[in-house]
């Protein structure tokens, strides 16, 4: 059997599952550009109404930015790290609700004002690895392991994404939010993951970077969940982790 090698520990496993966003790619790189459009949108519709945001802008999304506006930090237990799309539609129409447009047109508004973001970001294809994850995928995939990708995102964005990462032929399972019931932190998406690929629980490991992630394998009776915490990013928010790193060069495949 494969062996995971973390923090001086050697844990047994037959597969791994990934969340995507924070974890296989970096967030910033693509959705923090995807935010960064948004936001300015948004800003551009509420000046067209006479309005600004209602209170911190920043508090929206749980981002940072510099003096030029750019995305520089984002909060790991935040919407952009954490929320579904609708979720982050509800959060962003809100705010033109308040500026006086009528519900549907604010919600409206919103979903084109993401679409066109998107739209720009597929023109950019930016999408980056985390440091190691490519050689790290490389060992799993040398030591025959089972890889699995569990993900709030949807299947559309989801699939394109791991394609410009040129790693969508490391997964056997891709288990998206629509997929499913219920989200995480509920264990729905690992366990649908684990049946997908022929694991059992107690053989898989999960690595993310929320604590979302965490409590999904936890409920899931994963074996291992290992947190993923940026350097600078702090590690809090992964109270329920049972391992936490910085990124994949802490880990190691054997066999």
């Amino acid at each position: 059997m494969p062996w995971l090698h973390v923090n001086h520990e050697r844990i047994p496993c037959k597969g791994i599952l990934f969340d995507k966003d924070g974890t296989l790619l970096d967030l910033l790189a693509t959705w923090g550009t995807w935010a960064e459009l948004v936001l300015r949108g948004m800003e551009d519709q509420l000046t067209l109404l006479g309005a600004d945001f209602v209170g911190d802008f920043t508090r929206l999304l749980g981002t940072q930015h510099d003096a030029a506006g750019r995305l520089t930090r984002y909060d790991p237990a935040g919407p952009l790290s954490m929320a579904t799309m609708d979720e982050t539609y509800g959060i962003l129409a809100w705010q033109l609700y308040a500026a006086g447009m009528p519900w549907n047109e604010a919600l409206s508004r919103v979903i084109n004002i993401s679409k066109e973001a998107m739209s720009e970001l597929r023109i950019r294809r930016t999408a980056e690895p985390l440091p190691g994850l490519l050689p790290f995928l490389k060992q799993c995939a040398g030591a025959s392991l089972k890889l699995g990708v569990v993900t709030s995102d949807g299947a559309k964005t989801t699939h394109e994404q791991l394609e410009w990462l040129g790693i969508a032929n490391y997964f056997g399972a891709v288990v998206t939010r629509d997929r499913v019931n219920n989200g995480k932190p509920a264990p729905e998406m690992a366990e649908l993951a684990c049946r997908e690929l022929g694991l059992a629980p107690e053989e898989t490991i999960i690595i993310g970077d929320s604590n979302a992630d965490m409590q999904l394998g936890k409920g899931a009776g994963l074996r291992l969940a290992v947190g993923i915490a940026a350097e600078g990013g702090g590690l809090g928010h992964l109270v329920d982790a049972d391992i936490v790193i910085a990124n994949f060069n802490e880990l190691r495949i054997t066999f």
